[in-house]
């Protein structure tokens, strides 16, 4: 039963990690050290938005360090901000859908993963960019909020 189980999650993982977008580290800063394995640190990432051209959006997310983090074993903790931003002009296209993932990292061994889902404001005409932990803490998932306002040249 144990063993059907894992075989599941393995087979789910690499399932979903086919929607991840490709991300690139920029830098990160120790917030703890670690006498063993690496220190605790924060992790600033950057992916473009895969649907939308001339959108990026910046990440920054708790990596946990020590013997476990450094193995890929460790939980990391939920704790994440986002940024996005126009980089150049954005062209819309018709089939932008609702609550989209754009985004997802793993952030514990099996079952914990940081996604950014994208929203469309048809009515403000902006795009809402949702940083969130798939996984409960204390009752309530951690997120944060980015916007981009699409301004039009006409």
């Amino acid at each position: 039963m144990i063993i059907n189980r894992i075989i599941l999650t393995i087979f789910m993982t690499c399932l979903f990690s086919s929607i991840r977008v490709h991300s690139e580290e920029l830098g990160s800063v120790d917030t703890a050290f670690k006498i063993f394995g690496p220190d605790h640190k924060i992790v600033v990432e950057v992916f473009d938005d895969p649907d939308i051209k001339n959108v990026t959006c910046y990440i920054s997310r708790a990596k946990t360090g020590g013997i476990t983090g450094g193995l890929g074993l460790a939980e990391d903790t939920a704790d994440a901000a986002i940024s996005c931003q126009q980089i150049g002009p954005i062209i819309l296209s018709d089939k932008i859908t609702q609550g989209k993932v754009v985004f997802r990292k793993r952030t514990s061994l099996i079952f914990k993963k940081l996604q950014v889902v994208r929203f469309w404001d048809q009515k403000r005409n902006t795009l809402v960019y949702l940083a969130y932990s798939d996984r409960m803490i204390d009752g309530s998932p951690k997120n944060a909020l980015s916007t981009v306002p699409v301004v039009s040249n006409h």
